[in-house]
């Protein structure tokens, strides 16, 4: 397989990943703070991600094997998981800011006045904003079709969305559309940095620089009374913690690496009928016939995207 059809392969994974966040999220935030939802996520992800980084740097150093493979470079990337040098530092933090902090407070403060019909509009937005910073971070020069097809598909997912309505207009707005600049930011310096090192290594040092502020944030804002939250929110946390944090990144950061950051966030695209489908089965959210139109236009645009990107 190439690398090519990999990265699609992988960017395919993570975006299946993600569309249980949006639902997930309305969930959690029914029963908890937004505020520690986000603190927590990123806390509990943190943990796993610095486990992951020791665990598996321990390995290399004493894995004879794994050391001849990761100097030929066919293991864990193109280095070994390290501390990261200043300049790499710096794009972490950017990282950090984007998706372990600031897409995940910002919607998920959205989702208490939205419902997650009407946050679909910004969601189709998602895989513009990523091929923008993918090319004013990531130094790709997509072909005119390119923008062609990815500017369709985005319109068609953000007509859609706003011919279901839902209201909340105003603030939940403007936190939607600041989540998704900060959002696609991160996806591009993630996916720039994966370059030069693993996927898993990048969510992991990412939520690795974000635990000081978000451990101790997360005990301070924990719920008085654990007993009072019920099983669906507390499946909600563990799913946007493990999953949605850190797993999906996995999958993602790889993809763009491979595939193109602007050419594999098309397939984010998919992401809002994939997320309904499962609000649908796990909210009993209606779903009619045109989102399944609407969804064969997006699957040609991101074809076509993927033809010329």
């Amino acid at each position: 397989m190439d690398d090519r059809l990999t990265g699609w392969t992988h960017g395919f994974v993570g975006v299946l990943i993600f569309s249980g966040s949006l639902p997930a999220t309305r969930v959690a935030v029914a029963q908890l703070d937004p505020l520690f939802l986000t603190a927590a996520r990123a806390a509990i992800a943190g943990l796993l991600g610095g486990a992951l980084l020791l665990v598996l740097n321990l390995h290399m150093r004493w894995n004879p094997v794994s050391l001849r493979r990761l100097r030929r470079g066919e293991a864990f990337g193109r280095q070994a998981p390290g501390l990261p040098s200043g300049a790499e530092i710096l794009s972490l933090v950017v990282v950090a800011l984007g998706v372990v902090v600031g897409f995940p407070l910002l919607t998920a403060l959205a989702l208490r006045s939205i419902t997650s019909a009407h946050a679909i509009v910004f969601i189709g937005l998602l895989p513009l904003a990523t091929a923008v910073f993918g090319v004013l971070r990531g130094g790709e020069r997509p072909k005119p079709a390119f923008w062609l097809f990815s500017i369709a598909g985005s319109a068609a997912v953000a007509g859609f969305a706003l011919a279901q309505g839902g209201g909340g207009a105003g603030i939940g707005d403007a936190l939607m559309l600041a989540a998704i600049l900060v959002c696609g930011l991160g996806y591009a310096e993630g996916a720039r940095l994966s370059r030069r090192r693993s996927g898993w290594q990048v969510i992991s040092w990412a939520l690795v620089i974000a635990l000081p502020l978000m451990l101790p944030l997360a005990m301070v804002l924990e719920p008085p009374a654990w007993s009072s939250v019920g099983w669906p929110a507390l499946a909600a946390l563990a799913y946007v913690s493990l999953f949605s944090m850190l797993i999906g990144f996995v999958f993602w950061y790889r993809g763009l690496a491979l595939g193109g950051i602007a050419a594999v966030g098309q397939l984010q695209l998919l992401q809002p009928f994939l997320g309904l489908a499962l609000a649908a089965l796990l909210l009993h959210e209606p779903v009619g016939w045109a989102i399944w139109a609407v969804a064969a236009a997006v699957v040609v645009c991101v074809a076509c995207a993927k033809r010329w990107g």
